[in-house]
């Protein structure tokens, strides 16, 4: 019998853990949270104080019979969950779950943190337990408490005012209003043109070019030529003063250093491994946490625990990095002091560190054969950011050249060159960040070595037209960025409010760059029209700080959760009576054929025109919008192009109508009762030659498909993906191997039907007793009504 017993949340560090403690500490983990609030309105009591609801899933109860099996057996209890809120928050369920079912009495419990698996981490954190933070707690219910009641009344309203399956989240939806707000700017962007103009000389065979810094005693700024025939001008007396000849003027040296940049945190992990590793945030992390666990349940953890805003590193580490750097790097790239990092986040939570390798002495290239493609990676990028924040400066010579024309140098008319050499690489040798735009940077080239009075040839003018471009769309660094500096979420949360955002369909990745689908906008405007503070930015971040003061034990929680329920339930109620549906969707004045008013809105498939209103007489007629088309953008014409369809296209040889049309499932040809999908062809464009042409390929495949068809009785014999079946659309039957498919009677068909099993409908699931249903539908209840509560 083990007398201590330790609580973790995944299964895959156990083994390692047994092993640093010995036989007398069983590991069982609890397979992350344990109980949560239930899946429906009712979940928190405002008129009761806030009080909170929660239910155990049937997966979890499973496994707190083992955990309440090994704690009667146990002496100590060690909640050793990890070190952030979450962990926090799952430690004091268990603890609680466990007290109200009598098993703590006479136990001594402990909560244990480590931010690495490893010997002496583990048995440090063994040495020095506490008790469960209440702080943290608090500050866990506030934000469980704030997501549901912002999700699960906010959605069912959206349901009610834009279409069903919609979801609002507390920190969702100000991430959503950024995309958004980013795409109107790219669409309200008008281009301005601007010229640059340079001289191309050359020194000694070294050819480069100095752009014009000044015109007319005046510095040149972007927009100072906005025309071809300026340029031109300008060209012209340059040429006429410059004669052929430049004048090197003053010649500016410095030396200039880079210093390296902090260990990571969870946020800059994200946009590193977004920009240099083609990761998604999600699989940053999820990739992080294998390393942090070990691999293979037979090694140590290889970094620490990756969801951290601190970005200073243990001693111990830095004394192992220095090691390292001057065994593998020598003297003169070891700074004489370590380098000391200041943490910027207002709340770097919880005390942890930096993301760093338990051991920079396991380098990338001993664990290769170990690590999958992915991890490898992602640990090569940790491994190389730590060692490189504690080396030494990178140190580039920069030089500066003002160029005159001619011998005119009194500097009403100047070109100017710049240029750079890396004379010590210092940490660049190991690393250095990405960029989240590729710019040209014409000060990373070498120039010659010219000296003040030096004469050039000048080769030719160059002058380059340009225009301003839009602000970029949102990659997932950059909008990892933007959300921890607008204070929106945790870096902890950053993965899940993209993933939300995307699985919601709000927003799409074209080009790894972030765009608002057509339901995204019409969410994010109903939001940012009728809940303007709930999606505001400050407000969103002031949250977040007050979060973190209750985390700190600086304020209570049912007060802040008061302050934001008592205005947000009066605003729903406001909304619920004074907005409609229709306030929703956007007029294209009336149809000139009937009068009727024309809108687009969202409808359950998608955005649509409507012609009419539902009071009318005449029902409403509908057309959904064509790829590319956007809600905030089509013109009445192009919407009532959208009703030409269907479309007479012609006859079939034997006299059957051909049409083209789009339904349920797509665009489609018909020609008398059937049907041909026709996925890349468009049918406002589509010709009787074409249709003919698909109509054949569909005769062609049916034909090799249909073995029988015993079309009085709605039976056929097909070929069918796993092989030959009997069909009448309601059921489908196996054939025997030893029948011939083509020789099959009417009479063998109708039997084999008889006997099949009905068939299931699409992702339904067989039934399960009562209580089992009950309660898997619970826990899946919140995906099925997407209703969105940024489970922080």
């Amino acid at each position: 019998m083990s007398k201590n017993l330790i609580l973790v949340e995944s299964p895959a560090k156990g083994k390692t853990i047994e092993k640093y403690l010995g036989s007398d500490f069983k590991v069982l983990a609890t397979y992350g949270h344990v109980r949560d609030l239930i899946s429906k309105t009712g979940a928190v009591s405002p008129d009761q104080g806030f009080t909170m609801n929660y239910e155990i899933s049937e997966d979890s109860e499973k496994q707190l019979r083992k955990i309440s099996t090994a704690v009667k057996l146990a002496k100590t209890l060690y909640l050793a969950t990890d070190l952030d809120r979450e962990g926090e928050a799952i430690a004091w369920h268990v603890q609680e779950i466990l007290k109200e079912r009598n098993l703590l009495t006479d136990k001594e419990v402990h909560r244990v943190v480590f931010n690495a698996v490893t010997k002496r981490a583990v048995q440090d954190s063994i040495n020095s337990p506490r008790t469960v933070s209440d702080s943290l707690v608090n500050a866990y219910k506030a934000r469980r408490a704030l997501d549901h009641l912002f999700g699960f009344h906010l959605s069912p309203l959206m349901w009610e005012k834009i279409g069903p399956k919609l979801s609002a989240g507390r920190v969702q939806s100000p991430a959503l209003r950024l995309i958004v707000e980013r795409e109107d700017e790219i669409s309200a962007f008008k281009p301005r043109e601007y010229w640059t103009i340079g001289a191309i000389t050359e020194y000694e065979g070294d050819v480069f070019r100095a752009r014009l810094s000044k015109y007319d005693g005046e510095k040149t700024e972007q927009f100072s030529f906005t025309d071809e025939e300026t340029v031109k001008k300008v060209e012209e007396t340059i040429q006429l003063v410059a004669n052929g000849i430049l004048s090197v003027g003053k010649v500016e040296k410095k030396q200039r250093q880079r210093k390296p940049t902090a260990p990571f945190i969870t946020s800059t992990l994200q946009q590193e491994a977004s920009r240099k590793l083609g990761f998604s945030a999600r699989q940053t992390m999820s990739t992080a946490q294998k390393l942090y666990e070990g691999i293979d349940g037979s090694m140590e953890g290889l970094i620490t625990y990756m969801r951290t805003d601190s970005v200073t590193l243990a001693t111990e580490a830095i004394t192992e990095i220095r090691s390292l750097i001057q065994d593998r790097y020598g003297l003169e790239n070891l700074p004489a002091e370590p380098r000391l990092y200041q943490t910027k986040t207002q709340n770097a939570q919880e005390a942890h560190e930096a993301i760093r390798p338990t051991s920079v002495f396991k380098t990338p290239k001993e664990l290769k054969g170990k690590l999958d493609e992915n991890q490898y990676k992602l640990y090569e990028l940790i491994w190389k950011r730590t060692v490189a924040s504690q080396m030494s400066n990178a140190i580039f010579d920069t030089v500066g050249l003002d160029i005159f024309p001619g011998e005119n140098t009194d500097g009403t008319i100047a070109f100017r060159a710049t240029g750079q050499v890396l004379i010590k690489p210092g940490f660049i040798s190991v690393y250095q960040e990405g960029m989240d735009d590729k710019v040209h940077d014409e000060k990373d080239r070498i120039l010659p070595p010219l000296k003040e009075g030096d004469r050039l040839n000048l080769s030719e003018l160059s002058s380059e037209q340009h225009f301003t471009e839009p602000p970029p769309r949102y990659s997932e660094a950059t909008l990892v960025k933007t959300l921890e500096k607008c204070g929106i979420g945790r870096p902890s949360t950053y993965a899940s409010i993209i993933s939300t955002l995307r699985n919601r369909d709000y927003v799409e990745l074209e080009n790894k760059r972030f765009m608002p689908t057509e339901l995204g906008k019409v969410v994010s405007r109903f939001l940012s029209g009728n809940f303007t503070q709930y999606v505001d930015y400050e407000f969103t971040a002031k949250m977040e700080d007050d979060l973190d003061a209750v985390s700190r034990g600086e304020n209570d929680w049912v007060p802040l959760l008061k302050d934001f329920w008592v205005p947000f339930h009066a605003q729903i109620e406001h909304i619920r009576d004074t907005v409609t549906r229709d306030d929703q969707a956007r007029s294209l004045g009336d149809d000139p054929k009937t009068g009727r008013p024309m809108t687009v809105r969202m409808a359950r498939f998608g955005p649509v025109i409507q012609i009419g209103t539902k009071d009318d007489e005449e029902k409403p007629l509908f057309a959904g919008l064509r790829p590319g088309q956007k809600m905030d953008t089509i013109t009445r014409e192009e919407a009532l192009a959208l009703f030409k369809l269907p479309r007479e296209l012609g006859e079939t040889p034997d006299g059957e109508t051909v049409s083209a049309s789009i339904g349920r499932f797509g665009p489609y040809v018909r020609y008398g009762n059937k049907f041909v999908s026709i996925k890349d062809d468009d049918p406002y464009t589509i010709a009787l030659p074409r249709a003919l042409e698909l109509i054949e390929e569909k005769k062609i495949f049916d034909a090799n498909r249909i073995i029988q068809d015993f079309s009085d009785a709605g039976i056929q014999v097909l070929n069918g993906r796993y092989g030959p079946y009997v069909t009448n659309k309601q059921k489908n039957a196996k054939i025997p191997k030893d029948k011939d498919p083509s020789k099959l009677t009417l009479a063998e068909c109708e039997e084999l039907i008889a006997a099949a099993p009905e068939r299931r409908g699409r992702g339904k699931s067989k039934k399960k007793s009562g209580t089992k249903k009950k309660k898997k539908r619970t826990k899946k209840a919140s995906n099925k009504k997407q209703i969105s509560t940024d489970n922080e």
